[in-house]
């Protein structure tokens, strides 16, 4: 099965970073977060990428292009230029790189990611998110539903601490950032069946809103619920959250 990517936006939410690379290669612990998300999806033996690109394409293509370079080891014989590469921690994957427009929406992406997914299901999610979701468990979720797209939903944490007081102003109750127990949210892992793309019909169409909600009317939209850990880089707060994660040795992504 294959795993598309979506890596083209702009990131306007986190332009700090943004200003001189693409959001998908916004290091964590010294890595793109492009890489944390495929090495969730290679730990289940998926090992297929298409990554839909945009804005600052060049720079993941680059990246990609240099990958077993700047991710190896290796020895160079200096009187006649050979390399002999050691062992890396990304064996047997392929990633298909495909520019998919500057301005086109995530809808239009996938849309025009067609003829490279052929015609079987795919695994679908966003350059952005973290999850220790369980992507086998998915996979064997929506093969048991049934439905033309399933997708993972989770309750976020809360961006603050939340508290209780009494009537004469005494905390009573404190949480710092707790789970929320109430909405659960697009969380941004999905399976597809390849009629999805059917309901993808233009370049200017978002993801979440025309052909999600195109399946959703007809009953085809299935949710998997995941009480694990999740978090999206959506703002520079997000990102130093991550970097900090990671610096204590907390990383339930890669785990």
């Amino acid at each position: 099965m294959k795993v598309v990517i979506l890596a083209g936006g702009f990131g306007t939410r986190i332009q700090e970073e943004t200003q001189s690379i693409p959001k998908p290669m916004i290091e964590i612990g010294g890595k793109p977060i492009l890489w944390h998300i495929m090495k969730r999806y290679t730990k289940y033996g998926f090992k297929d990428f298409v990554i839909a690109l945009g804005y600052k394409s060049n720079l993941i293509k680059q990246y990609f292009m240099n990958f077993h370079a700047m991710n190896s080891d290796f020895q160079v014989n200096l009187s006649n230029g050979v390399i002999n590469f050691f062992e890396s921690d990304m064996q047997d994957i392929k990633v298909t790189l495909i520019d998919t427009g500057l301005d086109t929406k995530t809808g239009g992406r996938i849309k025009k990611l067609s003829k490279y997914i052929s015609n079987e299901k795919f695994f679908l999610t966003y350059g952005d998110g973290l999850s220790n979701i369980n992507i086998s468990d998915l996979l064997s979720y929506h093969n048991k539903n049934n439905k033309i797209i399933t997708m993972s939903v989770v309750r976020p944490p809360a961006r603050f601490g939340i508290l209780e007081t009494n009537n004469y102003n005494l905390i009573t109750k404190f949480e710092e950032k707790p789970q929320l127990n109430s909405d659960w949210i697009n969380g941004g892992f999905f399976v597809a069946e390849p009629n999805f793309l059917e309901y993808c019909l233009s370049d200017n169409e978002m993801l979440e809103k025309e052909p999600i909600q195109r399946v959703m009317h007809l009953n085809q939209l299935c949710a998997y619920k995941h009480e694990g850990f999740w978090k999206c880089m959506d703002n520079m707060r997000d990102k130093n959250d991550l970097e900090l994660m990671y610096k204590k040795g907390y990383h339930p992504w890669l785990d």
